[in-house]
């Protein structure tokens, strides 16, 4: 397979990968920002067309474009295509790059969203530079598909993500490994819930005892939900927001809370969704609506993601490269692929720390040996 002439192929870019890095860290692309969105793909495109990949944007009515990029004969084979997942939406708002910019300190590369995960994007196209300059082929064609709103659910990308994987063999997912740089074989799912109260407005000095305080209501069922979860199963639920009320002299009619849950099998998943949706009011008077459920299901580790795992493992170790496998409480667009039974591998993205923070970064030492991962994992999977 000729990994040592791969490596050095790979290692010899790091200065222009850098430069490429730049590029797409100064083009932003905040998630709810469609023109931005639209252009960063059109950019990209442009870049894999000159590779010779066969690109296509597809339309989106409210986030940006999707992209799949294909390399390889989608005939012939008689391989199913690989499937590369990354994202190209930020939680950065338009104008950060000028209080973030990009710039280098020591063996690190900052700005607003290099990390999650635009140093990824630069992998991909130094990946199949590298195989194209070395005339290295692929044995089954390969699909990357950028999409435009994984930060924020991934809701008019998921449908695209899933069918796409049911056609492919496997999945590779460009996100970050682990702070240790493991690779991840399971994540949590993520729920997001809205409980709703509706009480009765009164005077709180005159006339209190008329009304039904929607505000007391909420907190009772704030420290309930508490209650439902699994300290051992790893079971987790938070009401990060709350609101209600108008005015401290006024018993609140109304009152909300914003519920976050994770779970890690499909079975405490469903358990907690069914626990908050059957919440009862402990106040007379008081109504409770419940909105929402599990955006992302658990990534399970099943046999199979083990197995994909100890392939890259051993392509790891003809690199030089020690991989352990780890797991995270967050979600990704894996937690999609891995729900419909296609063998998924997470965190095949660059080293680095600070995502959503205003210290990210990459390592620009382990992005070579990142990417030439990635290359003789397509090579040999």
């Amino acid at each position: 397979m000729r990994l040592g002439a791969l490596k050095s192929k790979i290692e010899g870019y790091e200065s222009t990968m850098l430069e490429t890095l730049e590029i797409l860290v100064k083009n932003e692309s905040p998630s709810t920002e469609k023109s931005a969105c639209d252009a960063y793909a059109a950019m990209l495109a442009r870049r894999f067309d000159d590779l010779g990949a066969a690109t296509s944007l597809i339309p989106n009515e409210t986030n940006g474009a999707q992209l799949s990029v294909k390399f390889g004969k989608s005939q012939g084979t008689g391989q199913k295509p690989a499937l590369l997942l990354c994202h190209y939406d930020t939680v950065w708002p338009l104008g950060t790059i000028d209080q973030m910019p990009f710039r280098i300190d020591g063996d690190k590369a900052f700005g607003p969203g290099i990390y999650d995960m635009k140093a990824s994007h630069v992998m991909v196209e130094y990946v199949m530079r590298a195989l194209s300059e070395l005339a290295m082929n692929l044995p089954r064609p390969v699909e990357i598909l950028f999409t435009s709103d994984e930060e924020i659910g991934s809701r008019t990308s998921r449908e695209l993500i899933e069918e796409r994987a049911l056609q492919a063999g496997y999945v590779l997912v460009l996100e970050p490994p682990t702070d240790l740089g493991s690779l991840k074989t399971a994540r949590k799912g993520v729920g997001g819930f809205r409980l709703q109260v509706n009480g009765k407005a009164s005077h709180a000095g005159s006339q209190p005892e008329l009304g039904i305080s929607a505000i007391n209501e909420l907190a009772y069922q704030v420290l309930e939900i508490q209650e439902f979860a699994d300290e051992e199963k790893g079971t987790t639920l938070n009401a990060g927001v709350i609101w209600g009320g108008t005015r401290s002299n006024v018993i609140a009619a109304q009152a909300e809370a914003e519920i976050d849950v994770r779970a890690w099998t499909p079975e405490e998943a469903e358990r907690v969704e069914r626990a908050i949706k059957n919440l009862q009011p402990r106040t007379n008077g008081a109504e409770l609506f419940v909105e929402g459920g599990f955006e992302r299901p658990p990534l399970v580790r099943t046999d199979a993601i083990a197995g994909l795992f100890q392939q890259v493992k051993q392509v790891g170790e003809l690199l030089g490269l020690e991989l352990e496998e780890g797991s995270t409480g967050g979600g990704s667009d894996g937690n999609f692929t891995a729900a419909l039974g296609v063998p998924t591998l997470d965190g095949m993205g660059a080293m680095g720390d600070g995502a959503h923070a205003d210290h990210e970064h990459i390592l620009i030492s382990h992005l070579p040996m990142r990417t030439a991962l990635l290359a003789a994992a397509l090579l040999s999977l």
